[in-house]
Parts: structure tokens; sequence; C-alpha cells
């Protein structure tokens, strides 16, 4: 199956201001790939971007390289909102990758899924969420196929 997917938004209560102070969170890594959450903190911090979010700032990583590593994802998710908190932000967006690989096979095609979630962060409230996932052709890489996911879930956002 070429370049397909599918993508569910699960709760979208209030339009959310582009305008407003945004931050991207830590993901948590459910994939098998190292490093997949990282991954799409970083594809996610330019589609927020391409798609109008102006105040857009990511957490500090911890100092040193090792911490970082050895932070459970929660941990990293606990540090990262009491700091977005302290500094006022309005929204954060956070999210899961469930998949990132290439399927066995001849063919070897990419496979993603991701969940992504907005907080209000003035209140702790989760104020839009969605789920997809995407496969590519063998001629496409899963960073490519993750990005394509990631622009389809963000055009899913009621910004305004």
């Amino acid at each position: 199956m070429l370049g397909c997917g599918t993508v569910t938004r699960i709760h979208a209560p209030v339009p959310l201001t582009a305008r407003n102070r945004w931050v991207v969170l830590p993901f948590t890594n459910l994939a098998e790939t190292v490093q997949a959450g990282e991954r799409a903190e970083a594809m996610l911090d330019t589609v927020l971007r391409d798609r109008g979010i102006g105040s857009l700032d990511r957490y500090p990583a911890p100092k040193d390289d090792e911490l970082r590593f050895s932070l459970s994802d929660r941990a990293r998710f606990d540090s990262a909102l009491a700091w977005a908190k302290g500094q006022h932000y309005d929204y954060g967006v956070t999210g899961s990758v469930e998949e990132w690989r290439y399927k066995s096979g001849n063919e070897s095609e990419p496979a993603v899924g991701m969940t992504l979630t907005v907080i209000d962060l003035t209140n702790s409230k989760v104020v839009w969420s969605g789920s997809g996932s995407r496969e590519g052709s063998s001629f496409q890489n899963a960073s490519g196929v993750a990005l394509t996911l990631l622009g389809t879930l963000v055009d899913g956002m009621p910004l305004k």
C-alpha cells in the first residue's frame, strides 16, 4: 500500500490560538527505534512553524547527555512540563511514537505511528489530541513518512 495511512482526531473542544506562546515538550518513545521521540519532536517544530505558530520553543535538554538518556520518558516530560508552566507558555505539544520502522520483506516499506496532544498550560487540560499511522513505499524513508504524518495531524488542529 503506497503512502497510505489513517488519522483519527480524538478531542478538539476549542480553537487553538496560533499567536499564543507554544512549546514542544518531550515525546514518549514506544517504538523500538532509539530516539524516535526526539526525531519526532524536531520534525514537529518545523511543521508547527510552517503552519503559522510563530512563538514556539522547545524544552531545554539536560546539560549532560548521559543524564538525558538515563531519565525515563515520564521524568523528562514532568521536568519539561514544570519548566514550561514556570515560563508561562500557553500551549504545550507532546506526543508519543508508537511505531517507527521498516516492515520486513523484500520491499521494506517504512511505517510510522504517532499521537500528538496539545495541553493548555494555564489549567493542564488537554485541548486537542490526534493519532495517526502512515506507511510509505520502499523508495521512501521513515523520516519522510513521519514528516508527512505530522503534517496531516497538525493540519487537523483547529488553529485560528
